[in-house]
């Protein structure tokens, strides 16, 4: 569904749902944090597509570690994991309570894979910037999940695959990332749009992949070709996608949104299922 669709269907009434959507978001620059502009607008419209959650979850690339933890703590502090930007970004702060509870009941939930507590960590940019224009209050129970730096793809969609239940449970789960992410090859006088052929081409093979359904090759995404390899030098920024994707029903129609290329080697392209 194109982002045309989608907007369109945006209402400012709440529609109840059996479950909670869940979405992976092209995060971007820490700017987009305190800018209002075409990214921020959509994440503050999308939010209004679905119930309330009882808490969210998410999966930034910003936490890479060795082992999967999860914050655990009441009071979950705001992080400045960047520098170099305007002294009101690091200013920002985004006070959501945390849920140690729920951080428990996926600890126990999860299977495969042993999940520990962590009372170390907080909120970075790659939640904070996005909630803040979702839910400006931080009124709702934020926590984060980190990603295993030594594990496969495989390893981070089968772990997500366990996380089902929770979206029944009134719980948003969100993956934080960029698919084409390649700040080594950043254009700086393209930052107001435009990509390289290869980052275009990625980006349109992913999109492809997720219109047909096609988890398989977006797991095994180091076997798509060279465009790709440029567009994913490393994984953290993409990996994200790969719990939303696990989290897709049989009945879920994806719904692609902000899906521009920028700089030259970045996409905001996202995309949610269950809307």
């Amino acid at each position: 569904m194109s982002e045309s669709r989608l907007l369109k269907n945006l209402g400012s009434s709440r529609h109840q749902y059996s479950k909670m959507p869940v979405v992976f978001v092209g995060h971007g620059s820490p700017m987009n944090g305190i800018l209002q502009n075409s990214f921020s607008d959509t994440w503050a419209t999308l939010a209004k597509k679905y119930p309330m959650p009882e808490a969210i979850v998410v999966v930034s690339a910003h936490w890479f570690t060795r082992g999967t933890r999860i914050t655990a703590m009441d009071n979950p502090p705001t992080i400045h994991d960047f520098y170099g930007f305007p002294k009101a970004l690091s200013e920002v702060q985004y006070p959501a309570p945390g849920n140690p509870i729920l951080a428990e009941e996926i600890r126990q939930m999860v299977k495969t894979s042993q999940v520990v507590p962590d009372h170390d960590w907080g909120l970075d940019h790659g939640t904070w910037t996005v909630l803040r224009h979702f839910y400006p209050q931080a009124q709702i129970p934020v926590l984060q999940l980190s990603l295993d730096y030594t594990k496969a793809a495989k390893y981070h969609y089968e772990l997500a695959q366990e996380l089902t239940a929770l979206r029944s449970k009134g719980v948003l789960i969100v993956g934080s990332g960029n698919m084409v992410h390649n700040l080594r090859m950043i254009n700086w006088d393209m930052m107001d749009g435009g990509g390289y052929d290869w980052a275009i081409s990625a980006n349109e093979t992913f999109k492809r992949h997720l219109i047909n359904g096609n988890h398989q090759a977006l797991v095994n995404y180091e076997q798509l070709g060279a465009d790709v390899a440029q567009a994913i030098p490393t994984a953290e920024h993409y990996l994200p996608l790969l719990y939303t994707l696990a989290l897709q029903a049989d009945d879920e129609e994806p719904i692609l949104f902000n899906d521009e290329v920028l700089g030259g080697s970045l996409t905001m392209t996202s995309v949610a299922f269950g809307l």
